[in-house]
């Protein structure tokens, strides 16, 4: 299957669906008070770039996004990919073009919150075949047992 990752703003309906569908997924897997959504409005600030994936037709399969917080911090929050597309590396693809911005933009240390639990071992995976490690608590997020925290030292981009 062919996809194709670009830079979309997630007021759209079919991204309004998408992330709908992720907070669905969500919604069992964690307490709510432990899970930090961005609302596709606030996706859509100046802070955040959103990626979609779409399949050759032109639906949107996936989502992921990069939030700068300055310092060299960038964190990639709403990392989605719809159930029909999971281990066809939608989800890579997506992570991949994230890291490539922020290199581009200077983040140095790109980070990401996520869930933990069984129903978290796919993202994981992800996180960790990219490069992506463990680490202490981060941000604003408070200390939780219902949260896992990762991280990534980025090189500059070289510059042109």
């Amino acid at each position: 299957m062919a996809i194709s990752v670009a830079v979309e703003t997630p007021l759209q309906d079919d991204v309004r669906a998408l992330v709908d569908d992720l907070n669905d997924h969500l919604l069992p897997l964690s307490p709510i008070e432990f899970q930090f959504k961005m609302t596709v409005e606030q996706m859509a600030g100046d802070d955040t770039t959103v990626f979609v994936a779409r399949d050759e037709d032109g639906h949107a399969v996936g989502c992921g996004a990069l939030k700068e917080h300055g310092d060299g911090v960038g964190e990639v929050k709403r990392m989605f990919t719809r159930p029909t597309v999971r281990g066809q590396r939608v989800g890579s693809a997506l992570l991949d073009a994230i890291t490539s911005l922020a290199k581009d933009k200077g983040v140095t240390r790109l980070v990401l919150e996520t869930g933990t639990g069984p129903g978290f071992a796919d993202a994981y995976r992800l996180y960790e075949r990219s490069g992506f490690t463990r680490c202490g608590v981060l941000l604003d997020y408070p200390d939780s047992e219902h949260s896992a925290f990762y991280e990534k030292r980025l090189a500059l981009a070289p510059a042109q």
